[in-house]
Order: C-alpha cells, then structure tokens, then sequence
C-alpha cells in the first residue's frame, strides 16, 4: 500500500508551502488530496490514470506527481521544495500537534533542527514565553512527541493489515507455497500491531525465501535463512517468514497467533490433561505420543473445547466460554445488510446520494443513512437549519426513484460544549436517525465531556453516539471520558454505541464493546465513509466487535430496514426516560 506513503509526502507538502507563505488554496488541495488518498480504501499503486483522477482533489497535476513517485520513489519538485525551507523543518512537522507556523517560530528562535532537540527543550521547559507558546501548548508538542515514538513502535491495524495481505497474495503468486497465513496480533486484528508474521508450507522454502527477501517494498534484509526470514518494508514493518511442516501447520499456527496470555491457559489446561502443546503439535505427556497439529482445530478438539476463533484469543475468559459450549456466534461481515454513517458532498463527503447508493448497492447492501455534519463544524461544510432542510428534500424526491434500495435521513450533530445538541429538538425529529458525537473540545475536563455524551444520550432524539473517545491512532489520543458511567447511561436510555471502521478511528475499542455487549446495549458498525471505497472499512469495524464478542443479534444495522426504523423509533417512545 503506497497510499500512507504518498499521503504522507502532500501533507509535507502542504506544511513547507505554509512555511514558505504560498497560495492557501494550493496549501488546502495537498491537504484535500493526502486526505482522500489515505482514506481511499484501494492500493494507489494498483489503480491506472485514469481512476487516480476519479479521486476527489486529484487533478492531471497531482496524478502526475502520484505516478511520478510510484516509478521513481521521488517527486522531483517536493526535493526542490525541500531545499528551500531550512533543514529540519521537515522533521518537525511529522510532530501531532506541531503546525508549520510553531515549527517555523522554534527554528528561528531557537534553532531547533530535530525533534530530539525540540524534546529536550520541552522537558527544559524553554519553549514557554515565545509568541503563543504556552505551558500547555509546550505539554502538546510532548504528548505529540510521545505519540510519534508510539507510532513508530505499532502501527494502525488499517496500515499493516493492507501490507500483509499484498505479501501473501505476491507469494501464492510467485513461490511454490502450499499453505500460507497470517498470524500474531495481526490475526487476532488488534487495532495496532508491531510486525507481521507469516506462516507457510512449501516443499522448496529456498525458492519462497529468495522471492520473500526480493519482494518489491523491502528496504533491508534482516536475515535470510532455510526456515526463517526477516525483511524491513519501506513502511518501516518488520515481517517475518516462517517455513513449517505441514504436519504441524495448525499448531504453528495457533502458537504464533497467541496471545501469549491465551497460550499459555492452553497449556495449563493441557497438562491437567497429561498433555502438552507446543509449535509442532499436541502430543501425550507419558509417551510423548503425538495427537493432533496438522489443522488449528485438533489442538481445541483435543482438549475438550470449542473452536475459539482468532479475535477473542486475548485471555478475557474464552477459554472458560469454550469449555462449556458457551462462545458466542460472532457477528461476520455479511451479516451487515447497511451502513448508518455517511458523509456526502453536501457537507464534507466527495458523492452525490446516487453514487453513494450506488457503491452501497453494489455491495449487497439494502441501505444507508446520510449523516452530514451539523453547522457547528464549518470545516466541514455543516449544514445549518436551511441547508439540512433542503438535503432532506433531495433525499425524499430521491427515495421514490430508488428501487431495491433505502435511504435514511440523517445527521451527524455536533455535541457543544456546554452539552446542548447542534440543532433543536424540533428539527431533530424530522431525522430517521441522530449520530451525534464531538469534533471540539478535547481538552475539557473529564467530568465536562463526560457530561456532555451523557446530554446527548439523555435526548430522545439522539440514536447512537458516533466514535466516543475521539481517538486517531497515531494522531490523537482518546480524550478523557468516565466510559463506564457512559455505558450505564447508554443502557437506561438506549442509545447505540458505534464501532466506527475508519482505520485511524476504531472507537468503540474492543475492550468497552464487550462491556457494553454485556450489558445489552445495542451497536451500530460505520464506516463514517466520505468517498465510496471507504465502505470497504466496514471489514475493521466488524474485527473489533468480533474481538469484543459482539454477535449480529446486537447489532442494528444487521436488521431489514423496517425493523430498524422500528428500533430507532423505539426510544422516541420509551417513557421513564431521564431527561
């Protein structure tokens, strides 16, 4: 996947010209096209000229400078824009929360030239007392720095997953492999993951390696050997090759998912058993007598369980559930018959409604809801009262013309600070659905944006709460919220929680969506699309409820579209409410 590469190089882009004071409208369509290009769910490497056009923000321009890089590794005119700004501006702009303007002050001010002098003078507390810079603004380019080490220790599950499947896909193609999987962390699709690790079969493994070590994205050659070998990708993932029998291909496969938390209970519940398990098989302890390990499967049969499916193997009590036949049937991609969050080019979106069906449709979907911003996002284009009014027109007189296929009508309202919704009551209720979910604020207290999902949830309008912890991963923390009151009140009012699919977002995260499926509150899965391919996302936010147990059962928008309007409208009518 070359698009976090090339997304990144325009947003760099994007910064220098700032830094050099250039036209702002050239500025905002290098921010327009790096967001649309890292958010297109296809491989920028894969697509011809002509679909790099179909991109929104992308112009004969920009597809030249995309396939410029992608036969050269370069950009001729970003070099030559690098040398005109001084060195280690760059670097300094690779800091969340550092903008081209603070960059531009600490170079000149204080000469920093990298970020480990930029830390250091933090720590120092040196940066306080320059033209806007303040204690807390100093605390955020720490944080910030802190997230960029993280980010470089584990990476999006969004960013990696793509990588991995590009590999595999180019050694079933390109070597004599039999059998071939992912595993680690990555199989158990963890929001992020530090490496990839691959398993396979071959009855050449001379010939896999050599193709694995010459693969196209590599940048360096860890180690190269007869069963085992470690590449370093230009998106700087290590990956490690495997080759194991095939008699033992299922118990590899199971010892290299893990967790380690989970295998090591196996084990436990293996030795009660006169058993033991390790990467070559199941085998009986008195005789060393081998029963099972050629199929993943053999190593849970043997010891009296259920199959426990990759997700749920974190130690959260799965074990337990598969002793007595109690794991849930978790929730699959095809069970979701809708996506409930969608952006259009009314406000910040890229589709007409006809091309959003359209794509919708073509993926066996029955509907979607359009859920624009609401006008207190202006950098999005928000609706205001009128606008919203007009957009819910178009959707009426568009909905006669449909056939086989549903639009709901929607908002995606802003939360304000003191709590208040972006739009009144009144106009609310001509909505079939409410996502409503903060874009401000972050820094409040966390009694202060606690109270404000809390004010939502107690509408009755209001029918789910868009990613509630406002995280990017990688970019933005989560903000500071009392989940745990949050979930109580979303169960007493019944308000759905998202699992938004957006790879950087992912919120719910696991964890809280097994409490919040135990306590029956309901989810709705989104993509919180705003180009067309971005509904392929809908497979992540599947993963994490996988990982949190949730079933279709608790899903909204697995249901027909009658019987979800009857489970929206539902808390409209629930008496007793607590608002």
């Amino acid at each position: 996947m070359k698009n976090q590469e090339i997304a990144a190089i325009f947003n760099e882009i994007a910064g220098l010209l700032e830094i050099k004071g250039e036209n702002p409208f050239r500025i905002r369509a290098y921010k327009r096209a790096a967001q649309n290009i890292e958010g297109h769910a296809k491989n920028i490497a894969g697509l011809t000229r002509e679909e790099l056009l179909e991109i929104p923000g992308i112009g004969k321009d920009l597809a030249d400078k995309i396939q410029e890089y992608l036969k050269t590794g370069k950009i001729a005119s970003y070099e030559e824009l690098k040398k005109e700004v001084p060195e280690g501006l760059s670097e300094l702009l690779s800091v969340p929360s550092l903008g081209p303007k603070t960059a531009k002050l600490l170079h000149e001010k204080l000469k920093i030239k990298n970020i480990d002098e930029l830390e250091k003078l933090a720590g120092e507390h040196k940066l306080v007392g320059l033209p806007g810079i303040k204690e807390k603004t100093e605390e955020n380019i720490i944080r910030g720095i802190e997230m960029l080490k993280r980010g470089k220790d584990r990476q999006p599950l969004g960013r990696v997953l793509p990588l991995a499947s590009d590999i595999v896909e180019y050694l079933k193609k390109n070597a004599p492999v039999k059998k071939i999987s992912v595993a680690g962390s990555l199989r158990r699709m963890k929001d992020t993951v530090r490496d990839i690790d691959i398993l396979i079969t071959s009855s050449n493994p001379h010939d896999v390696m050599k193709t694995f070590v010459h693969l196209p994205d590599v940048k360096e050659v860890l180690m190269q050997g007869p069963t085992k070998s470690s590449i370093i990708t230009r998106e700087e993932i290590q990956v490690d090759l495997r080759v194991v029998e095939e008699e033992s291909f299922g118990a590899a496969l199971a010892y290299f998912t893990g967790s380690k938390e989970h295998n090591i209970r196996l084990r436990e519940m293996a030795v009660k058993k006169g058993l033991k398990i390790n990467e070559y098989g199941i085998f009986r302890e008195k005789d060393n007598k081998k029963l099972g390990g050629k199929n993943e499967e053999d190593i849970y049969n043997i010891l009296g369980l259920q199959y426990v499916p990759p997700e749920m193997r974190e130690d959260r009590g799965e074990l337990e559930a598969a002793l007595n036949k109690a794991l849930p049937k978790l929730i699959e991609l095809k069970d979701i018959r809708g996506d409930l969050h969608v952006h259009s080019e009314w406000s910040d979106g890229s589709h007409t409604f006809e091309e959003l069906a359209g794509a919708a449709k073509e993926r066996g979907y029955e509907y979607i809801a359009i859920t624009d911003h609401s006008k207190g996002l202006g950098i999005a284009r928000g609706l205001n009262e009128e606008r919203l009014m007009e957009e819910k027109k178009a959707i009426d007189a568009l909905k006669k013309k449909l056939r086989g296929f549903k639009l709901l009508m929607g908002i995606e309202v802003d939360i304000r600070s003191d709590g208040r919704m972006d739009f009144s009551d009144e106009v609310l209720a001509k909505m079939d659905i409410v996502v409503a979910s903060i874009h401000s604020g972050f820094r409040q207290s966390k009694e202060q944006l606690t109270k404000r999902l809390v004010s939502a949830m107690k509408n009755p309008y209001v029918s789910v709460i868009a990613h509630p912890t406002g995280r990017l991963i990688g970019e933005r923390d989560p903000y500071e919220v009392d989940m745990d009151y949050i979930l109580k009140i979303a169960q007493e009012t019944g308000t759905a929680i998202e699992i938004n699919a957006y790879p950087l977002r992912l919120d719910l995260n696991d964890i809280y969506a097994k409490t919040a499926k135990e306590l029956g509150i309901k989810f709705v899965i989104s993509t919180d699309a705003h180009l067309t391919s971005q509904f392929d996302y809908m497979s992540y936010g599947v993963a994490i409820a996988r990982r949190g147990w949730v079933e279709k059962k608790d899903v909204l928008n697995t249901m027909s579209y009658n019987s979800l309007l009857r489970a929206l409208r539902s808390k409209r009518l629930k008496k007793n409410m607590l608002y």
